[in-house]
């Protein structure tokens, strides 16, 4: 085993209750344990098992990496580690752009104000918010959950430490539909997640965003794979990159957030909603942030007279 260490600065106001929340959402933590001052993740990075764990102090996160690797395989992965990090702490967009764009805002300020230095929360990987994506689309939560745990326990891989490891393509690639939906899931969903596995581990698809940060040909590759469409791929740039201008108008609990924010008898359709999100342009990530929040918030402060 190898370990790395290093502390990520966190910004004045950062929310860690948010962060561990989000890892907690499976109670029985096969792949993600939390406490109430850290966590710990497990993901598979070039084939190797990692166990990322983070301490929260008030100022920073106190990052580890137990790698069940020698040193000399465990160079190259020092960048995703750090992305990895970045990503499952929330720091890879920036709030505060949004909140000044939107400050005066009739609708959205009362929101900003309610829940301030409000993060997205990411994946550790692309390919994990691809994945989650596909497995969570039209079932519940609770039984999204369960089949994402399922789904670890078939293809992932158990780090030396007893933690579970979020899979890579090359790993999934080597299920069949049967082992899949002999788990609960359909046959639709198997099929899609192996057909995005094999493109992955086959070399067909890239999931590496190009340097200029362009994530259009990312879109429109996700979008030409059978079983994918727009809300998956929005979903995936938003928790699988870190984009900043998702446009989730195709959620329907952001339109059912908006219904409420318009108080409106129903909810607006995918349209009118593409049309209302335009205007927070380039920071719609974060407006869809503040309105999911938005759906679990009790009182809200009144727009600014």
């Amino acid at each position: 085993m190898t370990l790395l260490h290093w502390t990520l600065p966190l910004p004045a106001g950062y929310r860690r209750d948010d962060v561990i929340a989000f890892h907690s959402r499976d109670a029985q933590g096969v792949a993600e344990q939390v406490t109430a001052n850290g966590l710990r993740k497990g993901i598979v990075l070039q084939g190797l098992p990692v166990v990322l764990d983070v301490a929260f102090t008030h100022d920073g996160a106190v990052c580890q990496a137990d790698i069940d690797g020698n040193d000399n395989t465990v160079t190259a992965l020092q960048t995703h580690l750090h992305d990895a990090l970045l990503n499952i702490v929330g720091l890879r967009i920036d709030p505060q752009p949004f909140a000044l764009l939107a400050a005066s805002d009739p609708l959205l300020a009362p929101l900003i104000r309610s829940n301030p230095g409000l993060r997205i929360v990411q994946s550790a990987s692309p390919f994990e918010a691809l994945t989650w994506a596909i497995i969570g689309q039209q079932i519940n939560l609770p039984f999204a959950i369960a089949l994402r745990r399922s789904f670890i326990l078939q293809a992932g891989r158990a780090h030396s430490s007893g933690v579970w490891c979020y899979p890579e393509a090359r790993d999934v690639a080597r299920l069949s539909v049967e082992e899949l939906t002999s788990r609960k899931f359909s046959r639709a969903k198997a099929e899609t997640v192996l057909r995005l596995a094999r493109l992955v581990n086959e070399g067909e698809l890239s999931l590496a965003l190009p340097p200029c940060g362009d994530v259009t040909a990312i879109s429109q590759a996700l979008l030409a794979v059978k079983g994918i469409g727009p809300w998956s791929v929005n979903y995936a740039l938003l928790r699988g990159y870190g984009y900043a201008d998702c446009s989730l108008h195709g959620d329907v609990a952001i339109r059912a957030a908006l219904q409420k924010l318009l108080g409106e008898v129903t909810k607006p359709d995918m349209a009118r909603t593409q049309h209302w999100l335009r205007q927070y342009a380039p920071h719609r990530s974060m407006a869809a942030a503040h309105l999911w929040a938005s759906l679990h918030a009790k009182n809200i402060p009144p727009a600014a007279e």
